[in-house]
This record gives C-alpha cells, sequence and structure tokens, in this order.
C-alpha cells in the first residue's frame, strides 16, 4: 500500500466479496475488529494531509443502533496518532460502500457489532 491507499476493516455483515471484486480481501474469520484496528495501527500511520483518515459507516435514519464499538476504535486511535479521537469521521452508508470499492484492501472479520465498519486512509512510513 502506498500513501493515501484505503483499508477497510469490515464486521461480519458487511458484503466484502462484492464490495472488493478490485481490491485485496483478507479473510480474518473468528477475528473482531478491534484486535485488528490495533494491530494495523502499530505499522500504519494515518494520513496526516487529510482531515478525516479514519472513517466509520453512518447509522441509519430509523436504525436506533446503538455504536459503542465506536468508542473503542477512538480510545485504540488515540494511542497511536497525536491527533487522537479528532481524525474519525462518518460519511453516509452508501458513500461507504461506495469508498470502499476503491479500497487497496478488504478485510473481512467475523465482528458482530452493528456499523463496526471503518475504512482508514495510510500516511507515509
Amino acid at each position: 500500500m502506498g500513501h493515501s491507499d484505503r483499508i477497510v476493516i469490515a464486521d461480519g455483515n458487511f458484503p466484502a466479496e462484492s464490495m472488493g471484486k478490485n481490491a485485496i480481501v483478507i479473510r480474518c474469520d473468528g477475528h473482531g475488529v478491534p484486535e485488528l484496528l490495533d494491530a494495523i495501527l502499530q505499522l500504519f500511520p494515518l494520513d496526516t494531509y487529510v482531515e478525516k483518515p479514519a472513517i466509520l459507516m453512518e447509522v441509519m435514519k430509523g436504525d436506533n443502533a446503538k455504536t459503542p464499538i465506536w468508542d473503542t476504535y477512538k480510545e485504540i486511535i488515540k494511542k497511536y496518532d497525536t491527533r487522537g479521537d479528532k481524525v474519525v469521521g462518518t460519511i453516509d452508508r452508501f458513500d461507504f460502500y461506495e469508498e470502499a470499492k476503491k479500497a487497496y484492501a478488504i478485510i473481512a472479520t467475523s465482528e458482530k457489532a452493528i456499523y463496526a465498519n471503518i475504512m482508514l486512509q495510510k500516511g507515509v512510513i
């Protein structure tokens, strides 16, 4: 991966194979998103040239879904990026899908939390 390439760490409901037709799809069945996010960020700096290099999928209106896993993500990101949770943004579900189609890689997990997908934009090593 190069600077500005994106990687998606997808929950168990994400259509990784169909979204990743032009990407590398990595199967991490049996693993959750937080453990992989923590491992990846140890080696993967977030892009400093964009305001929000970590993107979450917004909850659809009417879903009334709770997303406590987002707090976990923000705590993990704070460990590796001095900007803290300011680097985390959200985009509409269908916009997230369109951006995921352009990702370098999609990691498919068994994460059971809903709206647990996160897209990371790589910075410079």
